[in-house]
């Protein structure tokens, strides 16, 4: 399998990686800057760029299966106006399968279904600016046709590598409580082989 990793650089997007090579997939990631990224193995290979810039994207997307993105959002709005050149690129090279991280401020309200948990009393966030830009994000995926799936973290400190974790559709699970880089880059990485979760968001903590 050919994945394209954007985010490959991050907290998560280097778990994610770590997880591809060991599999022997081969992976086109896209860093921002090559000099800061000395990873070599087989089947990597690795483009310097900015994803907002399509020709960029156009060249990573090509002959891929698959889309995996860890993008954050910087604080900017970097997230959602990738995605549209994404879905473009996507849907130009006849690829349909793409897994992102998100936040869990976008999953519904277990309080208030009607409302996302960051507009709601669940959310103990001071700034909802990166929420706003993940559901931008979110939203551009959920029209595009894709088989999608966004990966919902709750707090996410590095932690360790504990395997074991809950997970639910749509929302947080009861009592949610943190999550480590680890265990959510192999959860997401782990959605190339199913389709259980092909079109929903998903929360995840331990």
């Amino acid at each position: 399998m050919n994945i394209c990793l954007l985010g490959a650089t991050g907290r998560v997007g280097s778990v994610i990686l770590e997880n591809a090579l060991s599999h022997h997939l081969s992976v086109h990631a896209v860093v921002r800057d090559s000099e800061k990224f000395n990873k070599v193995a087989a089947g990597l290979t690795v483009t310097e760029g900015n994803v907002l810039n399509e020709e960029v994207i156009a060249q990573a997307l090509y002959g891929m299966d698959a889309v995996i993105s860890a993008l954050n959002t910087d604080g900017g709005t970097a997230l959602s106006d990738s995605m549209p050149v994404i879905i473009k690129h996507m849907k130009r090279n006849g690829m349909t399968r793409i897994i992102t991280i998100g936040t869990a401020g976008i999953l519904q309200a277990r309080s208030a279904p009607h409302l996302y948990r960051f507009q709601s009393a669940e959310s103990k966030r001071k700034s909802t600016k990166d929420a706003e830009e993940h559901l931008k994000a979110y939203l551009l995926l959920k029209d595009s046709g894709l088989d999608w799936t966004v990966v919902c973290p709750t707090y996410l400190p590095v932690g360790e590598r504990l395997g074991t974790y809950r997970y639910e559709k749509d929302v947080l699970p009861e009592n949610p409580s943190s999550i480590s880089v680890y265990d959510t880059g192999d959860f997401a990485f782990q959605q190339l082989f199913s389709d259980e979760f092909i079109g929903t968001r998903v929360g995840l903590t331990y």
